[in-house]
């Protein structure tokens, strides 16, 4: 690919934190598409797995009535992109696309991108953070159609790779992305760590102050998991007040320094001073489990996190704590 391509792609929101080597892997990936004035893309109804990224022209997005008229509800010019949720469901299109002028495409199929996520996980990790940012701030910030997600996209993405609850990563991501992670990491000779947590006397927080100020406490933990993490860490909720973190390129040092500023962090939230009640803090207990040294597969990995977060409930709560053999009483 030349370097005028990877120039342009740099430009592109959602490539935007890749270096000039991740992007000419991606570039790699790319097929270019040269397409006449009012040449369909794709229709609505049709399955879905690319994303488009327009170089030249103009691009309209359009619906169909119940009437059989078609509504255009959006345009796209250069250096802009759409259909990105296609990567992650592949879902009927939602909408059609339709060429308003002479135009110059690139398109990478869902394939190409599981190819991208198993060969470069960091690279595919930085365009994943990107796109929810960019997807989710069409929808919030925008009262047009923007792109495809008009109709299902944000389910589809919440579907797909995140905890409708939260905004996190979900459980399936997470089971597939731990195995994928720790391969890598072994195949290269890295270090990766994986922290697992959950907040100190929740079942005491629901029964005094009920289910609804629970799940707002829940949510209250997600800036705190934000502000927390580095860009490149992948932070999952497992279900009810359990969090899963995996950590690139991180060892047990390291991510017990991470631990510990998800303790502090969530020490200092006033959610439960703000009403009357018999708890005024929240607290999170933390286990750190690292590869190679706790671990050479994904399962003992979660294993042994689990392990050391129980150890840290034992020790006092309100901690962080890493696996040693002693926390199963060997």
């Amino acid at each position: 690919m030349t370097t005028d391509l990877v120039q342009f792609l740099s430009g592109i929101d959602i490539f935007k934190k890749l270096d000039r080597s991740e992007l000419s892997t991606v570039a790699d990936s790319l097929r270019r598409i040269s397409a006449d004035p009012n040449e369909i893309l794709f229709r609505q109804g049709d399955e879905g797995d690319e994303l488009f990224i327009i170089a030249e022209g103009q691009v309209a997005v359009t619906v169909e009535l119940p009437s059989g008229d078609s509504f255009e509800v959006a345009q796209f010019g250069a250096g802009t992109f759409l259909g990105e949720m296609a990567i992650f469901d592949r879902s009927p299109r939602s909408a059609s696309c339709i060429t308003k002028e002479a135009s110059t495409l690139y398109s990478m199929s869902s394939r190409d991108f599981y190819s991208l996520v198993h060969d470069h996980p960091r690279a595919a990790i930085k365009i994943m953070y990107r796109m929810l940012e960019a997807t989710t701030g069409r929808l919030t910030n925008s009262s047009k159609f923007l792109s495809d997600m008009v109709v299902w996209g944000e389910g589809a993405r919440k579907r797909a790779i995140t905890d409708d609850f939260t905004g996190l990563y979900n459980r399936r991501f997470l089971d597939d992305a731990i195995e994928d992670q720790t391969a890598q990491a072994l195949a290269e000779g890295r270090p990766m760590s994986v922290l697992m947590f959950d907040l100190d006397h929740f079942h005491a927080i629901n029964e005094a102050y009920g289910m609804e100020l629970g799940d707002h406490v829940i949510r209250s933990l997600v800036p705190v998991i934000r502000q927390t993490l580095r860009e490149t860490d992948l932070p999952a909720r497992y279900g009810g007040d359990e969090f899963t973190v995996i950590l690139p390129d991180t060892g047990p040092s390291e991510a017990l320094e991470i631990a510990w500023k998800l303790v502090h962090g969530v020490s200092e939230l006033t959610v439960l001073q703000e009403v009357d009640g018999p708890i005024d803090t929240v607290s999170t207990s933390v286990g750190v489990a690292s590869l190679p040294v706790h671990g050479k597969t994904a399962r003992e990995l979660k294993d042994r996190a689990d392990e050391a977060l129980y150890a840290a409930k034992s020790a006092g709560r309100n901690r962080a704590e890493v696996w040693k053999r002693a926390d199963v009483g060997a």
